[in-house]
């Protein structure tokens, strides 16, 4: 992934601004349906994080498929198809995909964290206010050690949690994809 430099990877985000949009505006849509549904069971949180994955996954891969050469297609490609699996799984079998729900989003959260600070550090030279974006995944990295270090939440504790970093990382793709806009 050494070969993708600034200018492609800002240009791809440039591009496809109104993906990270919809991105964003699906994320705080997930955290609205935490926020607002009356005591949702652990099963109610996988099927609605199923779709949120789904949405998610559709987005990425789009933007993968409609990606520039040189740029992060591999990488929108790998977490496209792995929200899609990740809402085929909750389809297929919620009830066991709910007992593992925390260390499934557990891991996800330490991967995509992983995924915002690398983008940060290649747009560092390229983007002032890079900063916000790898804040951004340590953040998102932070979640996820969260909840792999308390694995037995309460689910009314997860649906709050959830919720806010939903509606944390749904702002930041809002803001972003705004603030490519007005770059552009």
């Amino acid at each position: 992934m050494s070969d993708v430099d600034e200018a492609a990877l800002l240009d791809a985000a440039a591009d496809h601004r109104s993906l990270l949009r919809l991105r964003g505006i699906a994320a705080i849509a997930f955290a609205f349906l935490a926020f607002f549904w009356p005591k949702p069971t652990l099963v109610d949180l996988t099927i609605l994080w199923g779709a949120y994955s789904c949405v998610d996954g559709v987005l990425a891969l789009t933007a993968a498929i409609r990606g520039k050469a040189g740029t992060a297609r591999a990488w929108l490609g790998l977490i496209g198809v792995a929200g899609i699996a990740c809402a085929g799984a909750v389809l297929i079998a919620p009830q066991e995909l709910a007992a593992h729900m925390v260390a499934i989003v557990s891991i996800w959260a330490g991967l995509a964290g992983a995924m915002y600070v690398w983008v940060a550090l290649k747009l560092r030279t390229a983007v002032q206010g890079g900063w916000v974006l790898a804040l951004d995944g340590i953040g998102i990295i932070l979640f996820g050690l969260a909840l792999a270090f308390w694995p037995r939440l309460e689910p009314a504790a997860l649906v709050w949690l959830t919720g806010w970093f939903a509606a944390l990382l749904g702002s930041l793709l809002v803001s972003v994809s705004l603030w490519l806009g007005a770059s552009r």
